[in-house]
């Protein structure tokens, strides 16, 4: 499990556990059999219309050989059953890529595209010296589901009893006062969040729930803010 260096709004900092939060559906599915169905993943075409294009060099040509043959499906590869599948670019030709150029595209409120840079690798911040900071400034719950879109949420999870209090505390106080808590990474505390070397910046937020001795303290992560057009 993932370490996180927090700190509390006691300037108390700790080492504690974070995985994403889980979720748990009542509904189940199954096949028309009764047997529980499962995912699988395989391999669906090994090319394209651009291979064939090079290998027909037209598109009257590339009709002609689907009528007569099935040129599109390599008969060994497609249909077979994958696992532990690896992310690869390729390039114009559908050879592996291995000098890629990652650019930014920066957008409008409207989707439109406002500029283009070249994407830096930013490192992780998240388990180094200076702690992910508990910020003092709250956002009532309402407020934060109107303003930002949260694409991340990680339970925040205590490795000992010392944890357990620390995060049990910031979780009975966010859970009484109903509010978000923002929390930044950096010195000062107000810098994005970064999970991994080259990841996304996120602004982060501490949504605390208790019943009783239980708690639940929530990390939700968000790179997009709602604004009215």
């Amino acid at each position: 499990m993932r370490g996180l260096n927090l700190m509390n709004d006691k300037k108390r900092d700790a080492l504690v556990a974070f995985a994403p939060a889980a979720r748990h559906s009542g509904i189940k599915m199954t096949l028309a059999d009764g047997r529980e169905k499962k995912n699988i993943q395989f391999v669906k075409t090994t090319g394209g219309y651009d291979a064939l294009l090079r290998r027909y060099h037209s598109g009257e040509a590339i009709a002609d050989a689907l009528v007569k043959e099935d040129p599109e499906l390599d008969i060994e590869t497609t249909g077979r059953l994958i696992s532990g599948t690896h992310k690869l670019y390729l390039d114009s030709k559908g050879g592996t890529a291995y000098h890629v150029q990652l650019v930014q595209v920066i957008r409008n409120p409207d989707g439109s595209e406002k500029e283009r840079r070249e994407a830096l690798k930013s490192a992780a911040n998240i388990n180094v010296d200076a702690p992910v900071r508990w910020s003092g400034r709250e956002y009532p719950k309402a407020e934060a589901l109107r303003t930002f879109v949260f694409t991340r949420n990680y339970q925040l999870r205590h490795t000992s009893g010392l944890t357990y209090d620390f995060l049990y505390d910031m979780a009975k106080q966010l859970h009484e006062r109903g509010v978000l808590m923002f929390v930044g990474a950096g010195k000062k505390g107000a810098d994005p969040i970064v999970l991994s070397l080259g990841g996304t910046p996120y602004r982060g937020f501490l949504e605390g729930r208790i019943a009783g001795r239980k708690y639940a303290l929530i990390l939700h992560l968000t790179n997009m803010e709602l604004k009215t057009l």
